[in-house]
């Protein structure tokens, strides 16, 4: 496989109007470093450009137009490798998905990959100077795809593999919207409770004239600081998760404590672990069966792990693996994937089938991750019910103790 090629940042859009050889009068969009290349390449595909303009960006960012999300990105590689397998030229298969594009965005991508794979660039190549969109990973398939001429075999490799990847990750989505939400939902519930309910019945026990039991002080004394001092609380949660995503930004090491602190929560964590081994699995096999160097696979699974503690292992693997040790010696040496993961290895490093059976892999971490999701949510549904229940009913008993306490002294 070629050498990778260096990164590009993604160029300027550029509008043009000209005049193809035929005299007939044609426009579009697109993606260029320059003005002089753009005239260039469409001097290249037989048209006179009349009027070309680099095309505003919005104000802020802003657009009407949706963003390019990665689901776009992976229902694009499926169209593609579709086409390619029933037989479709290139060219035309990405002019048809361009043309039946509901996102603007998505036909305005094709139709500049279209024009430059006319002009004689390579697919890979061109794809490389939308890094936002195709990463390096994608690039490279896409390119070993090119050099052994199984194209559309590669473009089905990687459709599947993004459709995976994409599925994965909204499961784990789902996976940590739960606890979430519940935690929010109790926030809110308690705050309104606080600020709104318990004065209320601050009035009616002024008239007492008795002593309050301790509980129903101490939800009075909350009660007080949350209705004097709400705006620090707010702000406080505010400040501190800004610092914390600014920390996450610019620190590796608060990124990776972060990934290892999120692996010991309790019923998440095992969920996430399962995660990573499948999106390992899932990346080595798709990449080792399109013919990229094993050692070269490993660090593109690095890279696509989702996770500090598997990354370093997946680096410490490819050391060992570089230096002449078989894989699954180095999976056990890491200590981190199953051992089960481990023996599947084996038999696939045995058998000379590596890539089939970390695709058994993939699927099975994928399916365990697919039934743990569903059995958090099954078990949070009434975990949401308890916890509010605790916090309503604490608040309630704690405001009509003395109620109770006055009734059975007048008794």
């Amino acid at each position: 496989m070629a050498a990778k090629k260096a990164k590009t940042v993604e160029q300027d859009v550029y509008q043009w109007i000209g005049v193809n050889n035929r005299g007939k009068k044609l426009e579009g969009e697109m993606s260029e470093d320059s003005l002089s290349r753009v005239k260039a390449r469409l001097r290249q595909q037989g048209i006179v450009p009349s009027k070309v303009k680099k095309k505003a960006k919005p104000f802020l960012g802003l657009s009407s137009d949706p963003k390019i999300t990665a689901k776009d990105i992976a229902l694009l590689t499926r169209q593609i490798a579709t086409m390619l397998l029933a037989g479709v030229p290139l060219v035309q298969a990405i002019e048809m998905i361009g043309s039946g594009a509901e996102k603007k965005s998505v036909k305005k991508l094709t139709t500049n990959i279209g024009a430059e794979i006319k002009a004689g660039q390579p697919l890979s190549d061109s794809l490389r100077k939308h890094p936002l969109y195709f990463d390096d990973l994608y690039c490279d398939l896409v390119e070993s795809g090119e050099t052994s001429g199984a194209l559309d075999r590669i473009f089905d490799r990687v459709a599947i593999y993004k459709e995976k990847t994409e599925a994965l990750k909204s499961k784990i989505k789902k996976a940590m919207f739960y606890p979430i939400a519940v935690l929010l939902i109790a926030a809110i519930v308690t705050s309104i409770l606080l600020i709104f309910v318990v004065p209320q019945f601050q009035d009616i026990f002024a008239g007492f004239g008795a002593e309050l039991p301790a509980f129903t002080l101490f939800v009075i004394g909350i009660s007080n600081f949350m209705q004097e001092y709400w705006w620090v609380v707010l702000g406080a949660l505010w400040a501190g998760g800004y610092a914390f995503r600014q920390a996450h930004r610019g620190s590796k090491n608060v990124r990776d404590n972060t990934d290892k602190a999120i692996l010991k929560i309790p019923v998440i964590g095992p969920i996430l672990n399962k995660a990573a081994v499948a999106r390992y699995a899932r990346t080595l096999s798709t990449t080792f069966a399109a013919g990229v160097p094993l050692v070269e696979a490993l660090n593109s699974a690095a890279g696509a792990s989702g996770n500090a503690v598997y990354r370093d292992a997946i680096l410490e693997i490819k050391a060992e693996v570089s230096s002449g040790n078989q894989m699954n010696f180095a999976m056990r040496n890491s200590n981190v994937f199953p051992s089960m993961v481990i023996q599947m290895v084996a038999i696939g490093e045995e058998s000379g089938s590596l890539d089939s059976m970390l695709e058994k892999v993939a699927n099975i971490y994928e399916a365990e991750v697919d039934d743990a999701v569903d059995g958090l949510s099954s078990l949070l549904e009434p975990l949401i019910m308890a916890v509010l229940g605790v916090l309503v009913g604490g608040l309630i008993i704690a405001m009509y103790l003395p109620i109770f306490q006055l009734g059975a002294v007048v008794g």
